[in-house]
C-alpha cells in the first residue's frame, strides 16, 4: 500500500469535532498530520515517523492550508473526511514522508509508532491520535 493521496479541498471536520488553534512552522496543507515543535515556540511542522522522536509525534491534522507564521487550525479528536479513499476498519498511522498518513501495513523497522485513527467509512476517519515514539525492530 502507500500514502493516502489527499485532496485538500475535501478534508473538513465531520462530528464530535475538537481543534486548536496554532501556528505555522512549515508550509502545510490540508489533511497534514502535524506536530507542535517544542524547540521552536510551539509552531506547527509536518509529522514524520522516521525523522526523530520529537517529529514523529502528531498533535492533530490540519484543516486547512498554511505557510510558515499564519495561523493554522488543526482537528484533534473527533471524525474527520481526510480527503483520501479509506479501508474500512484499517488503522492508519504517521508516514515515513513528512506530513503523510499512511497504512498500518506500511509500518517498518526504524518508524516510530504514531497511530492517527481508524476509518469508519471510505471517507472518515477517526482520530485516535497516540504518538509513543517507540521505534519498531
Amino acid at each position: 500500500m502507500a500514502d493516502l493521496s489527499v485532496t485538500a479541498a475535501n478534508v473538513v471536520g465531520v462530528s464530535d469535532i475538537h481543534t486548536e488553534k496554532v501556528t505555522s512552522g512549515a508550509t502545510i496543507t490540508a489533511g497534514c498530520p502535524v506536530y507542535k515543535d517544542t524547540s521552536d515556540s510551539n509552531k506547527a511542522k509536518l509529522t514524520d515517523c522516521d525523522a526523530s522522536d520529537a517529529a514523529s509525534v502528531c498533535n492533530g491534522i490540519a484543516t486547512h492550508a498554511a505557510l510558515d507564521g499564519q495561523p493554522l487550525v488543526i482537528q484533534t479528536q473527533g471524525v474527520i473526511n481526510v480527503g483520501a479513499t479509506l479501508t474500512v476498519g484499517e488503522v492508519y498511522m504517521a508516514s515515513g514522508t513528512a506530513g503523510k498518513i499512511a497504512p498500518h501495513g506500511d509500518f517498518t523497522t526504524g518508524d516510530r509508532a504514531t497511530i492517527i485513527g481508524i476509518a469508519e467509512t471510505a471517507a472518515n476517519l477517526r482520530l485516535h491520535i497516540r504518538s509513543s515514539q517507540t521505534t519498531r525492530a
